[in-house]
């Protein structure tokens, strides 16, 4: 099966070209590094029908296995992806945070402070990560490998990510 993943940052800064992304790309190479194909990168300003439009291109038109955002997940007022995450999801998925919460409070007192979500929408996992390269990379460095499984488990094993979203669109029930 084709590990196919998108990577989006959410950055009000970095979509307007006034600071340089350095967790995106960060993210690209682990996922690369542990046998992802990214498919598909951008960089968004924090806005949330601009996120909640780009999750569902991901998942529903280019039918990635995985996407990954960064950035979005603290208290500022700007900070929604995870309330848009919510928004285009079908079923949550509070383990993986729950676990990249843990892994940053190891780290630093502040972890606890992350509003990551993950969830599935069709046959896609959405995965929040913080902004910061180094907690982005903290962060998915304690997921990477279990994801690979639920992966395997929504998609169906003999399936590729192509045929799958296919028999989404025709209307079969999967699980």
């Amino acid at each position: 099966m084709e590990y196919t993943a998108a990577v989006i940052t959410m950055s009000d800064k970095g979509s307007q070209g006034l600071r340089t992304d350095t967790s995106g790309p960060a993210v690209c190479e682990m996922l690369k590094e542990n046998g992802w194909q990214v498919m598909y990168t951008s960089i968004i300003p924090d806005d949330f029908e601009t996120i909640k439009e780009e999750l569902i291109k991901c998942a529903d038109d280019l039918s990635v296995c995985l996407v990954m955002t960064t950035g979005g997940t603290g208290f500022s007022p700007r900070d929604v992806t995870p309330e848009a995450t919510h928004a285009v999801a079908d079923r949550e998925v509070r383990g993986i945070p729950e676990a990249m919460r843990a892994e940053s409070m190891r780290i630093t007192p502040m972890g606890m402070l992350s509003r990551a979500e993950a969830g599935l929408r069709g046959g896609t996992l959405i995965v929040n990560l913080p902004g910061s390269e180094k907690a982005a990379k903290e962060c998915l460095a304690a997921v990477i490998k279990p994801i690979k499984h639920g992966i395997d488990v929504l998609r169906g094993q003999s399936h590729d990510c192509a045929q799958m979203h296919k028999k989404d669109k025709e209307g079969h029930h999967h699980g």
